[in-house]
């Protein structure tokens, strides 16, 4: 039976334990954060049977994949930016609007959201192009022109209407192309253009971006509200056409960077609704929490199943709970490292590496908008937040991970062949 269940789930075990702690930490928080859903549908397991369902369709997808060498995910590349490419292009125009931004495709009554499917692509791109242009002093300098070739063009799309995740991507292959060994030189340039795009876009936003003064939309929990626009109140807008986003952008930075001391008797729980139930939530949760299931602030804060999961998890769990939690990612980054350390091939050890940070850097800006280090980007927290195809490409993420650890050649493997032969 153990010999069954070990040919099941192959690959470090390590990253296993890893992914089954942020499993049944979801559970339990989306069941305990999903109150909302479950008032307004009167039905008290609909969400959490859902979500689980997606959980288990996702551990399935993680197996399947981790059981694909992961020499065979370069053969998935043309087909994976195609579709990719046409997606983007297709929720633009034909796109369901949430929140008043386009970011997701309805197909045979499923909804996926064509941004996560094309960060992988991105990093499957950039992992093969470092490896193939390898040399022994770094990467060759082309390498550099065809990852802004085909980058730039995939952040400008997804970045129109979802500037959090494009940034997101960006960072990702930034961090890749350092671990490559991408010529500084040309790492410093495009720093710079970095640093001047982003004062250009910060003053576009304060520029374009208009607020109308109006009662805040947050009321009650029965509101159907998204945390792109639970702390934007009523707006107008300047620019319009592909400008439409920059009030949002630009109510969060105001807000973010407004650090006026407000007595408690005076602050606006209304006008700020997301970030002062959060701080709230923090605040009463002490050292070891109230409890799972005894949250409060679960009934107030729009999105706390999924933008927001990580404060209703400190609330539960306490400072403990929210530690362990960050371990964990810390976890998969560490193993990840170790295991792309002992890959013989480039190829295998900067996929592992651009897999793994996407997770994590996405987990880091999700906890850091929750204890009020970053201004709200939407971004959910990778495996544990409520979520659908979301987290069925997540745990594809985590499956490709694991079929690196198992099926890619590691350098004791060779040395072991070379002490046998000789």
């Amino acid at each position: 039976m153990n010999k069954r269940i070990g040919n099941i789930f192959k690959g470090d075990k390590v990253i296993w334990m890893v992914f089954f702690f942020l499993c049944m930490i979801s559970i339990v928080e989306v069941f305990s954060a999903s109150s909302n859903l479950t008032y307004k549908s009167q039905n008290y397991m609909g969400p959490i049977t859902y979500h689980s369902i997606m959980i288990l369709v996702g551990v399935v997808v993680a197996v399947v994949t981790l059981n694909i060498p992961c020499r065979y995910f370069k053969l998935m590349t043309p087909f994976l930016l195609l579709i990719s490419a046409v997606t983007l292009l297709w929720v633009l125009v034909w796109g369901e609007s949430i929140n008043g931004a386009n970011r997701v495709i309805s197909l045979l009554g499923f909804t996926f959201q064509p941004s996560e499917i094309a960060k992988g692509t991105m990093v499957l791109i950039t992992a093969q192009i470092l490896s193939a242009m390898q040399r022994e002093t770094g990467a060759d300098r082309k390498a550099f022109k065809y990852i802004m070739l085909i980058l730039l063009p995939t952040v400008f799309l997804i970045g129109i209407e979802n500037l959090s995740t494009a940034a997101l991507l960006f960072a990702v292959i930034y961090l890749m192309m350092i671990i490559g060994r991408v010529p500084m030189s040309q790492i410093g340039k495009l720093t710079g253009a970095i640093v001047a795009l982003g004062v250009i876009g910060i003053t576009l936003i304060m520029t374009l971006g208009s607020v109308e003064d109006s009662p805040s939309e947050q009321t009650n929990m029965t509101k159907s509200v998204s945390s792109t626009d639970a702390n934007t109140d009523k707006t107008s807008i300047k620019g319009g056409g592909i400008f439409h986003r920059f009030t949002t952008q630009r109510n969060r930075i105001l807000k973010f960077l407004d650090h006026e001391s407000i007595p408690p008797e005076k602050y606006d729980i209304e006008e700020n609704f997301q970030v002062g139930h959060a701080n709230i939530a923090i605040a009463s949760s002490g050292i070891i929490g109230k409890g799972p299931g005894n949250s409060m602030e679960r009934d107030y804060l729009p999105q706390a199943f999924s933008d927001f999961i990580y404060a209703i998890i400190i609330e539960e769990m306490g400072i403990f709970g929210a530690a362990f939690v960050v371990l964990l990612y810390v976890v998969l980054l560490y193993r990840a490292g170790r295991i792309a350390a002992r890959c013989e091939n480039n190829f295998p050890a900067f996929l592992i590496l651009g897999l793994t940070l996407l997770l994590v850097i996405q987990a880091t800006f999700n906890m850091m908008v929750a204890v009020g280090l970053a201004p709200v980007t939407g971004q959910p927290l990778p495996l544990i937040s409520k979520g659908g195809t979301s987290t069925i490409i997540n745990c594809a993420y985590l499956g490709a991970i694991l079929s690196v650890s198992r099926s890619a050649k590691m350098k004791k493997e060779t040395e072991m062949e070379e002490v046998r032969n000789n």
